[in-house]
């Protein structure tokens, strides 16, 4: 008998490629669109899926996650901001909806396992601790391991990623083969589910603008913004200071509502530690440990070492925190953001960089 799939079908080649694959497997396939955002292009998405379930001779069904993606998703996404930080909602919805409301439905239908067009693998581990391992897409140019690791890791045994061992042109040429006409479909960006906003026009919609000054590193005002909130660290685009050479953002002071501001080789632009939290192993090595490390999508692997939040004089993160020390200064790091920890192609687990 068949494996029965439930698979996340976004309207793009990659999750319809996926169907292709599952079918080609022999496993009986159930094509799902998720509704979780009602701003944005979501119904040419859900036609698109829906001609792609048609061609392919599968159920196809819309599931209306938007409740919990609003409340789990988008109002974490505020906060963050209100607070100074640059989350990644990305991470969140793999975690809250692909991952969590998505399954739930996939049992509900009495599906054995769950499929989405992620770039990333899922294989047995030798371990008995950790059955299955998190490992990145072939194609380094796609992979969203990085977007994964929080995850539970009880769910990897019930989760298939078809295209994980493919390249993005293997992708499309298999879409054209198949007859799909998604096949040259440009790939979403933007927001995960809302799309491509101004993030700072989105985040105005409930946050009050609160000006002050944009100021040097050392002490000159040389503008005004609109609010701590709507910067983050490194940011070039959009600082409102014409002419001469260009700004980064090195610093926010939230005491003085001050947004300091300096070149792109300032020293206080790049650092070698960062405490994390809020994390989730896949498979947790004793602290402390070496490993590599990335604090943004598609960063190459940073060699680093991991260690209990207080050590060398510097504390935070919690009692699940850790310390990082990286080889290499790494420029831009940026509270609320996430650290991914690896060994080579394997995901070892994640956190948020305080």
């Amino acid at each position: 008998m068949s494996k029965k799939v439930l698979l996340g079908m976004s309207g793009g080649v990659d999750s319809s490629v996926s169907g292709v694959l599952l079918l080609k497997d022999g496993y009986e396939v159930i094509g799902a669109f998720m509704k979780n955002w009602s701003d944005c292009n979501w119904r040419a998405d859900q036609r698109d899926a829906t001609r792609v379930a048609a061609k392919l001779g599968i159920p196809f069904v819309t599931f209306d996650f938007e409740e919990e993606y609003r409340a789990k998703v988008v109002e974490n996404m505020f906060e963050e901001f209100e607070a100074g930080r640059t989350p990644n909602p990305d991470v969140l919805c793999n975690k809250f909806i692909k991952f969590d409301r998505f399954v739930q439905e996939a049992d509900r239908l009495g599906c054995d396992v769950v499929a989405t067009g992620h770039y990333a693998r899922v294989a047995p581990s030798s371990l008995q601790r950790t059955p299955y391992n998190l490992l990145s897409g072939l194609d380094p140019n796609k992979d969203q391991s990085y977007f994964l690791w929080a995850i539970p890791p009880s769910v990897l045994p019930h989760v298939l990623f078809p295209i994980g061992e493919m390249t993005k042109p293997e992708v499309r040429d298999l879409a054209r083969r198949a007859g799909l006409e998604v096949a040259e479909k440009k790939d979403s960006t933007g927001i995960c589910f809302v799309g491509e906003v101004e993030m700072r026009k989105f985040l105005q919609q409930r946050l009050p603008k609160d000006p002050g000054n944009v100021v040097t590193t050392d002490g000159k005002v040389i503008g005004t913004h609109e609010g701590l909130a709507f910067y983050t660290i490194g940011q070039r685009e959009g600082l409102g200071i014409g002419g001469g050479e260009p700004y980064y953002v090195i610093e926010k002071r939230p005491e003085t509502k001050e947004l300091v501001v300096g070149s792109n080789f300032h020293p206080g632009l790049f650092k070698k530690e960062l405490t994390a939290s809020q994390l989730n192993w896949f498979e947790k090595p004793t602290v402390p440990f070496s490993c590599q490390a990335r604090i943004r999508y598609r960063q190459p692997l940073q060699e680093c070492e991991v260690f209990p939040p207080a050590r060398g004089g510097i504390k935070g993160g919690g009692s699940d925190g850790v310390l990082v020390k990286f080889s290499h200064p790494q420029r831009a790091v940026t509270p609320g953001q996430s650290i991914v920890f690896y060994d080579g192609e394997k995901v070892l687990g994640g956190g948020i960089i305080d």
